[in-house]
This record gives C-alpha cells, structure tokens and sequence, in this order.
C-alpha cells in the first residue's frame, strides 16, 4: 500500500523502487493511482477507496483496478469498459464488519451475481478489509473471516468460480491471521518497518525506513523567569542555552506534542520547551554548548512513531502521514 504519499515516506522515490519487488500496488484515491502511472509504475494499482461515478471512466484510461463495492458502480463500469473497449480489472469488494465501504457480506449474492453478468470486466479478485487485526483479542477478525468464507461458499453454491486473488490481511492481519492470508496481502505501515500496535504477534522483523532530519537554525542563552514562545507556556528555572528548529506543525510536528516532546542531538535527549510553532519549535539544551547547524533527529534512532504518537495522542500512521510536503525525502540505498 502506498496511498498517503507510501504512508508519508514519499511515494515519488518509494514506488519505482519497490516494484520490481511487489506484485501489485494499492491506493486509496483515483488520483492516487493517476499519480503512479505518470510516475511510470507499470504493476497493477488497486483503488482501495470508495469511487464516484464520473471517476470511472478513468480506469479505463489508466488500466486501473476498480473496487467493485455496489451493483451501481458495476452497472457502470461494465458501462464504460464496453463503450471504450477496454477492459476494466474489478475486485469485488464485501463489508465484513468494518462498515465504509463495500457490501455486506448477507447481501453479496446479488454483487457475485451482477459480476457474473459483466461480460466487460474482468473480476479477478474479492477481499474485505478488518477493522481489529492489531488487537490481541481476535474475536471479531475472526467473526469476519467467518463471514468472508461465507461468501466464498456463495461461489460454489452459485456453481461460478472463485476470483483468483482473494485478499483479506492489512498489516496486523499479516502478523496475527496467517490463515487469511489467501492470495494476497496488503501490508500498510509495516511495510515501511513500523508494528501497527503493541498486541500485534512480531513474527516479521522490521526497523524503521524513515528517520526525519532537522539542524539547529538559531542558539542563544536565556535567563531563567523569561517564558518561551506563544503563550508563555514554559519558562526556563535557571540560565539556559534555547536552541531553535526550523521545523513546526505545518511540517506535521504537532502542535500538540508542546512540552512533550523530544530530540536528539549528538546522541543525547533533549526536551521540546514552549508552544511548538508553525515553522518552529524550541528546545533546551540546558548548559551543553550547542551550535547553529548541528544535526537533529525528531524521528529515528532512540525516537520512535510510537514515542511521537503518544506525546500528540494519536497513532503512528498519523505521525507518518502528517509529514509534510514541504519536508524533503532523500533516499539513501544500503
């Protein structure tokens, strides 16, 4: 899955490097996929989102992978594909207990029946997606695991065969459902070396790909009793040396991580002092001599997604996914 910019990594440098290696790519958005191929990715892209009907006819355009998730969006895709002469890949889309897109599963009958009926798309695939895979308790992955068999059984019982990729598995159904992962899986953020929660079973080791740079842009001694940033929110209790990032929440540095946070500079933490701006955050380095121009590491090393997370009470791919486009990805091959 590389929807979200490859889950904030860059998708412009991840995606030409990765396909030679992956099978198929998967987005959440047309325009997504759009981008791909401008790129020159020539692989399979799944649409994983819902789809309007006016968006359609750009499957065809782009020989792109349609979700089929409605008898209505079939009834037009089958449309377009016969009118263009091309023909449209669609993958039947059944909601399982997730509730946002696709049909249920009690209501799949009619969605394998109008595919059938399609003579202009080539149905090659049916998945669901879970909505709990990265909690230790897998009740309800299984409910839906049950549920998705259910519809396969349809097939047998309808005496039509079975689409050929049959897919169920984000990240933490790769690691805690191995017996769904059928013909394909779909790994999200741990694909880019981050586990998608602390109950997930860690059967695949990763690190980490992404580490996110900033340098010092401005260093000064403050005396103590004089507050910091918008506010007023911290104020030193004894002389200090404040250093400036040229980083803020535009650059997807939350806000909200304000007196929370940390970084590392020369291998050692500091604390995030005072509101963290739009374009900068401050940081006390107490009385260690730091220069304008030194290395800092906001995520990477000793700091992690996780750490990020909980100091802005989110998850991680929310932290990956707010960096901006205005922070520069450099790829670095090993």
């Amino acid at each position: 899955m590389v929807k979200a910019n490859a889950y904030g990594h860059g998708v412009d440098g991840v995606a030409p490097f990765i396909e030679p290696y992956v099978d198929a790519f998967g987005v959440a958005l047309v325009e997504e996929a759009i981008h791909l191929r401008r790129l020159g990715i020539t692989k399979p892209i799944l649409v994983a989102g819902g789809t309007l009907p006016e968006q359609v006819p750009l499957f065809a355009e782009y020989d792109l992978t349609l979700t089929g998730s409605s008898v209505e969006l079939l009834d037009i895709a089958e449309q377009i594909a016969r009118q263009s002469g091309k023909r449209i890949k669609t993958h039947l889309k059944i909601d399982t207990g997730m509730e946002r897109v696709g049909v249920h599963e009690y209501e799949a009958e009619g969605l394998i029946l109008k595919a059938a009926a399609c003579p202009h798309l080539d149905v090659e695939g049916i998945y669901t997606h879970l909505a709990n895979s990265e909690l230790g308790d897998r009740s309800f992955s299984l409910l839906q695991l049950e549920r998705f068999q259910e519809v396969l059984h349809l097939y047998e019982r309808l005496s039509l065969p079975v689409p050929s990729l049959r897919h169920v598995c984000n990240s933490g159904g790769i690691l805690n459902l191995p017996q769904a992962h059928f013909d394909m899986v779909r790994p999200g953020i741990l694909f880019y070396g981050i586990y998608p929660g602390p109950e997930v079973e860690r059967v695949v080791e990763v690190q980490p790909a992404v580490t996110w740079r900033a340098r010092v842009s401005y260093s000064k001694r403050i005396r103590p009793g004089r507050p910091v940033s918008y506010g007023s929110l911290w104020q030193a209790e004894a002389e200090s040396r404040i250093v400036t990032i040229p980083c803020g929440y535009a650059d997807g540095y939350f806000r909200r991580m304000t007196n929370r946070a940390q970084v590392l500079i020369r291998g050692k933490k500091y604390p995030q002092v005072g509101r963290i701006c739009m374009d900068q955050f401050m940081v006390n380095v107490g009385d260690d001599e730091i220069d304008i121009g030194e290395d800092v590491v906001l995520l990477g090393g000793g700091i992690r997604a996780e750490d990020l997370a909980e100091w802005a009470g989110t998850n991680e791919y929310e932290v990956l996914t707010s960096i901006s486009a205005r922070v520069p990805r450099v790829y670095v091959r090993e």
